[in-house]
């Protein structure tokens, strides 16, 4: 009998979330990457999302399980901490990042506390000096995640929400 791996569960529970979110107006999702990368065994999930009334501004979440995830999982082996990666990232054009930045980076603290790190990459592309630069702000987590966190999922999404709306 197949038994769903907890990257499984958490990606149709996740993608449920969302999908209602969608259908009450306080989302609108945008796009959704489901892959399996078989020549390392891993899989990777992610929905992007915006604010129906912000479309300069757009959120991801991603979800993924690399091969010594699956592999303990499926093999029952006791020595690997079950469980995947969830990661929030934002998307936002900033005029002067010099300035924008540490804001940026001190909502991401006042948001979702100390105990998580953080990334911002900024990008523009060559020759467009008319084209604000994009930050791309990451959430990290320093831990896996499993079956226990699905009754938080909603929660997480709605600091999802309220990130995008302090953007």
């Amino acid at each position: 009998m197949f038994d769903p791996t907890v990257f499984d569960n958490l990606k149709v529970v996740l993608e449920g979330a969302v999908y209602d979110m969608d259908s009450e107006g306080q989302l609108q999702v945008i796009g959704r990457t489901d892959r399996i990368e078989l020549s390392a065994m891993s899989r990777f999930y992610a929905i992007k999302f915006i604010l129906p009334e912000q479309k300069d501004t757009w959120a991801e979440l991603r979800l993924w399980a690399d091969t010594e995830d699956l592999a303990g999982e499926i093999m029952e082996l006791g020595s690997v901490t079950l469980g995947c990666h969830m990661q929030p990232v934002f998307f936002k054009y900033v005029r002067d990042p010099v300035t924008d930045c540490p804001r940026i980076e001190q909502l991401v603290t006042e948001i979702w506390g100390r105990h998580v790190g953080q990334t911002q990459r900024i990008s523009t592309i060559y020759g467009q000096t008319d084209a604000l630069p994009l930050n791309e702000i990451s959430v990290h987590f320093m831990r896996r995640f499993g079956e226990e966190v699905i009754q938080d999922l909603p929660q997480m999404l709605e600091h999802m929400l309220i990130m995008l709306k302090q953007l």
